[in-house]
């Protein structure tokens, strides 16, 4: 009697892109990837607010050459990081951060410009530039929750950079505007940023870490 046997099929495996995109060693190295760049955004701020304050110091009308440098360059720390950032997001996320780093773009070009005049142009660009940046900021940290996790200091800073902006326009208008101002601001996102870093780099390492089963004694 002859037995017909039927040969097992081959798995197929799944290579498409989205299934790269979300296998577990690729979460992990765009986890990764986010833990240093906002470990390193946040650090660059930090580090830009102290030279910054040392640079503004003294100045109440007119803007230095050295300032005026720092001031063009700071938004352009926001466009390659916006830019980074895209590079792993689809959708609504990459649209957002491409949108941002483009009005960054213009906020330097505008800082710029508003560098050879007075302090109080200076601080009514950069407060516009700030509220914007700042919604952009709020809704992606609203919009990347399932994905990043908690995302409570990026929603403070992005608040708290609209509230910034607009604080930033009403001074310019006053008599006596000061530059020294953008320091806490550009400080405090520093800090809002690392922070966010090192929730992050804990929520990949929980999830990383396969859970421990608990063996019971009978």
């Amino acid at each position: 009697m002859i037995v017909k046997t039927d040969k097992p099929a081959s798995a197929e495996v799944d290579m498409t892109p989205t299934a790269r995109e979300t296998s577990p060693a690729s979460s992990d190295s765009t986890a990764r990837s986010k833990v240093r760049l906002f470990l390193i955004r946040g650090v660059v701020a930090i580090a830009w607010a102290a030279v910054f304050a040392a640079a503004a110091h003294s100045l109440t009308t007119a803007v230095t050459v050295g300032a005026g440098i720092l001031l063009v360059l700071y938004p352009l720390i926001d466009v390659v990081g916006s830019v980074i950032d895209a590079r792993s997001q689809t959708g609504s996320a990459r649209r957002l951060l491409l949108a941002d780093a483009a009005v960054s773009t213009i906020a330097a070009i505008a800082l710029c410009v508003a560098s050879t005049g007075t302090v109080a142009n200076v601080l009514a660009v950069f407060g516009v530039w700030a509220a914007i940046s700042g919604a952009a900021q709020l809704i992606l940290a609203l919009r990347r929750r399932a994905q990043l996790g908690n995302q409570w200091p990026m929603l403070v800073a992005g608040s708290f950079s609209i509230v910034a902006g607009v604080t930033y326009l009403m001074l310019s208008a006053g008599d006596n505007p000061k530059l020294r101002l953008l320091v806490l601001y550009t400080a405090t996102g520093g800090v809002e940023f690392v922070v966010q870093a090192w929730l992050l780099d804990r929520r990949r390492r929980d999830v990383a870490t396969p859970a421990t089963p608990i063996l019971s004694a009978k």
